[in-house]
């Protein structure tokens, strides 16, 4: 009875965080700046420790091809029926909007390709605890660098560069499990009304639909946590020293 007490108290230190969902797609530029504008209001935050982020997929098109057939203004004006003069307008406030957030946008570079391997590749990462990292190095690959994210040997080596393991990630690409992830991600989007990206989610009472600036994302993360912390106490716990080991190897 004593262990089964303890498990359970254990879980309660463990879990004891806020959750913040983030539904994004690693092809909308709105999402890259307000992942970075979130991780500003965040750094700020007092309470930061006690924050979990998940990552949520969404994919804007999934019919969009996974070999490139247009230019990104090629694409927003073939598939949106903007003139060529406002497409070109607009990516041009998308990168200096980008600039402002301190990231580089080369949207000339960039391969309009179908998301889903790389939304794919997002699942399997989280499952390894480096869902930030995937979402960080991904949108990197496609904004500045301008590489194709739905090439898999590309991918492949973009998971291998944040610690994830080369023969298990080609696995993930053909395993339905990931897909499935995906879907459900996207379904419950659907679900709580989710229309656009990005979108967060706090401690799912609050929602924050686009790429907000800093302040506004401190704002409503100090008042989603007021509420929460004040449901879920931080527990300390008064600690008699003894002889112990630390992580490092050290023992005393």
């Amino acid at each position: 009875m004593k262990k089964e007490k303890f498990n359970s108290l254990n879980k309660t230190i463990m879990t004891n965080k806020m959750k913040i969902e983030i539904w994004s797609d690693v092809l909308c530029p709105f999402c890259y700046i307000g992942k970075r504008n979130f991780e500003r209001a965040l750094e700020q935050f007092t309470d930061k420790n006690s924050i979990e982020v998940e990552w949520k997929s969404f994919q804007l098109d999934p019919s969009m091809p996974e070999v490139a057939t247009n230019s990104y203004i090629d694409y927003l004006v073939k598939h949106k029926g903007m003139p060529v003069e406002q497409v070109t307008g607009m990516l041009n406030n998308v990168t200096q909007s980008a600039k402002q957030a301190g990231l580089e946008y080369n949207l000339d570079k960039a391969v309009m390709v179908n998301s889903l391997q790389a939304h794919k590749l997002i699942q399997f990462a989280k499952s390894k605890g480096l869902g930030n990292e995937a979402e960080e190095r991904l949108f990197l690959a496609f904004f500045t660098e301008g590489k194709n994210i739905a090439d898999l040997d590309t991918l492949t080596q973009l998971a291998k560069e944040i610690g994830l393991d080369e023969t298990e990630v080609k696995t993930a690409f053909t395993n339905e499990k990931y897909a499935s992830l995906v879907n459900q991600d996207m379904q419950e989007a659907k679900q709580i009304g989710v229309q656009g990206v990005p979108f967060f989610v706090l401690n799912r009472k609050y929602g924050i639909s686009g790429a907000q600036p800093s302040d506004a994302f401190l704002d409503n993360l100090k008042q989603a946590f007021s509420e929460w912390r004040a449901q879920n106490p931080e527990i300390k716990l008064e600690v008699a020293q003894g002889q112990s080991c630390i992580p490092d190897g050290m023992c005393e």
